[in-house]
């Protein structure tokens, strides 16, 4: 609904829950923006902080803000229950993983019942974050998200873009949802389109194509350079296997996108092709895998 820039950015001291892959570069990128960061993971060997949730509680200052980055789902539940228990009233949870919008909503009125407020930010640009800066799709009040202004300006890439407070509580998830489908889509025409020139007798270097297309061309983009990037690493992509891991997000998208009228079926069926590549191995997903790989750091299956 609005858009942000970086004027007025203060310092803050944040908890964060969950050190792997993003939690952990974002910590970084805090930090070397000048906040305080007190970093806890069920793992010993990730860096952390302190060792327990108690301990991070106790670590920060009331009014706390502490942003959880931990898988959706179970994991997610259980740490937002056990800082249901441990937080004051006053303090702020931050949701920056992938929870389903409708769950934001439970959570919010369980720690509401505390006192405790809870924002949902949808988080975007994987293991290029830390550098480069994360697209943040915020959920909230306005009174919770300007709280937590200083860490969303600092995560987010330099310029007047990749921060919106998109609405109430759950609209940055449902943003990251639909975000999530059109990259499925994306992927997917790109993938196709590989697949076609790399099975013609025609093209004599398939990988030398995609790579003119990087400049002038209307397709350019930031997933075509990284298509362009795996090809010279992997000529071919002889060495990744042509299967493809779905992720929950997109099918919450479709499912909603039904019940609201909206057809989708470009990226319905990129989602039925992620499905059909864990029984086959087409050239279609080893372009998909080797994104998701160059983009996120999600780790492919070799051949």
């Amino acid at each position: 609904m609005r858009q942000t820039s970086r004027k007025g950015c203060g310092t803050m001291k944040i908890g964060m829950i969950g050190l792997g892959r993003m939690g952990k570069n974002m910590a970084d990128r805090l930090r070397a923006g000048g906040h305080q960061v007190v970093g806890y993971d069920i793992s010993p060997n990730s860096g952390r902080d302190v060792d327990s949730l108690q301990a991070l509680v106790g670590a920060l200052e009331a009014p706390r803000a502490i942003w959880v980055m931990v898988p959706a789902g179970g994991p997610t539940d259980s740490t937002l229950d056990q800082l249901g228990d441990l937080l004051d009233r006053g303090d702020l949870v931050v949701d920056g993983g992938n929870t389903r919008y409708t769950q934001d909503q439970g959570h919010a009125k369980a720690l509401a019942a505390r006192g405790i407020g809870l924002v949902d930010v949808g988080t975007s640009n994987g293991i290029w974050g830390r550098q480069d800066g994360y697209a943040l799709m915020v959920g909230g009040s306005d009174e919770d998200v300007e709280r937590i202004r200083p860490i969303l300006e600092t995560l987010k890439p330099a310029g007047d873009s990749g921060l919106v407070h998109a609405g109430g509580t759950g609209a940055g998830h449902y943003a990251k949802m639909v975000h999530n489908g059109i990259e499925y889509g994306m992927m997917q025409a790109l993938a196709e389109g590989y697949a076609v020139l790399e099975a013609s007798d025609l093209i004599e270097n398939p990988d030398e194509v995609i790579d003119s297309w990087r400049k002038g061309s209307v397709i350019q983009s930031w997933l075509l350079d990284l298509l362009a990037q795996s090809l010279r690493q992997d000529p071919h992509l002889a060495h990744v296997a042509g299967r493809a891991e779905e992720t929950g997000e997109t099918k919450w998208m479709i499912a909603d996108a039904l019940e609201l009228g909206v057809p989708t079926p470009a990226i319905t069926t990129a989602l039925y092709a992620r499905q059909s590549s864990q029984i086959q191995d087409p050239m279609t997903m080893k372009v998909v895998a080797a994104l998701r790989e160059a983009f996120g750091g999600h780790p492919v299956q070799s051949e």
